[in-house]
């Protein structure tokens, strides 16, 4: 059987005998998605990239025990490096003297940023990037890597109505910090064409 439709549990088994191949193939089929999430999440790529490695890492190193309890890989790669992201920001509110600037976000360009006008993306990632780190985590799987409330809720072990008030919570606090900007971000979105028929 051709290797890349082997499931992920079957993946997960060989790579925990050691077979590279095995491990290779989860690395591909997931690493975008991860990447993805924990970019949301840390708002700079080379902490995001940290983070996918280790969520992988330690993939490896439970490979050979982990076993499925109901959850799929992706569920458990996804609580996995959604937790390793909130380490990392706890870990930089404690080392950041309170005078400090804040760290500039890395704006280099994304896939989605092709989809999106530049400016509009980055006040809305620079908003996100505002929100206690729960309700940006419940965002970022519910709206950017589209997971239904229920997978969101298990990756993040809480309840599905715990969940839907963090995304309530976290769209409101949204809508509060882009609302003033509303005009200004629409406007140089409906300038665009313009300028290209000129």
């Amino acid at each position: 059987m051709d290797i890349q439709k082997e499931t992920d549990e079957i993946l997960v088994k060989r790579a925990g005998g050691g077979d590279k191949s095995a491990a290779a193939v989860l690395v591909e089929r997931h690493t975008d998605k991860i990447f993805g999430a924990c970019y949301k999440m840390l708002g700079q790529r080379h902490s995001a990239e940290d983070a996918t490695q280790e969520t992988f890492l330690r993939l490896w190193r439970h490979a050979a025990r982990w076993k499925p309890q109901g959850a799929k890989l992706e569920t458990w790669l996804y609580r996995v490096a959604m937790n390793i992201c909130l380490d990392d920001l706890r870990k930089r509110k404690r080392l950041a003297p309170e005078d400090a600037a804040p760290e500039q976000i890395d704006k280099a360009l994304r896939p989605d940023d092709v989809l999106l006008a530049g400016e509009r993306r980055f006040a809305i990632d620079e908003a996100l990037d505002t929100l206690p780190p729960r309700q940006r985590l419940a965002i970022t799987l519910c709206h950017y890597q589209e997971l239904s409330n229920i997978e969101a809720a298990k990756i993040m072990e809480v309840s599905v109505d715990a969940l839907e008030s963090l995304l309530a919570r976290g769209r409101r606090a949204l809508r509060e910090k882009l609302t003033p900007m509303r005009d200004n971000l629409m406007g140089k979105m409906s300038d665009e064409p313009a300028a290209k028929l000129n």
